[in-house]
């Protein structure tokens, strides 16, 4: 499956539907985007059950400010809905594929109950919980 093009008018209707969402946030001009992109769209042939989005952060600065990307490329997982994955620097091939496992084997209720508890503890409760932004990044 080829890469689409994410922008702000479509990022929420594709990133909020049920299933995992890959985005890179890239630019033409940065030249480890540029070495990652054919990884990418490796993955993305190997995966076809995923969508495999790419935000130009360059034409989309409103959405990259919104995702506070400071660093490109930055890779995003969502799973239905939820971004389960955000780190910045270009990924070996392997170790995309195992951010791609990790992402597909996640409990979702349960990265849904530590999103919650982490939003209680945030507003003055005592909580635990990790941010939703590293729950695939857990071994």
């Amino acid at each position: 499956m080829a890469t689409v093009a994410l922008t702000a008018a479509n990022f929420d209707e594709v990133t909020g539907k049920d299933g995992i969402v890959l985005v890179d946030f890239w630019a033409s001009w940065c030249g480890p985007c540029v070495r990652f992109a054919p990884t990418y769209e490796r993955s993305s042939e190997k995966h076809p059950e995923i969508t495999f989005g790419k935000v130009d952060t360059e034409a989309e600065q409103a959405l990259a400010a919104k995702f506070d990307i400071r660093s490109i490329p930055t890779i995003m997982a969502v799973r239905d809905g939820v971004v389960v994955f955000a780190q910045p620097g270009a990924l070996p091939e392997s170790a995309l594929e195992s951010l791609i496992e990790k992402v597909e084997q996640l409990d979702m209720d349960e990265v849904r109950e530590q999103i919650a508890a982490h939003r209680k503890g945030a507003h003055g409760e005592s909580a635990t919980a990790e941010p939703e932004a590293t729950a695939a990044g857990r071994s």
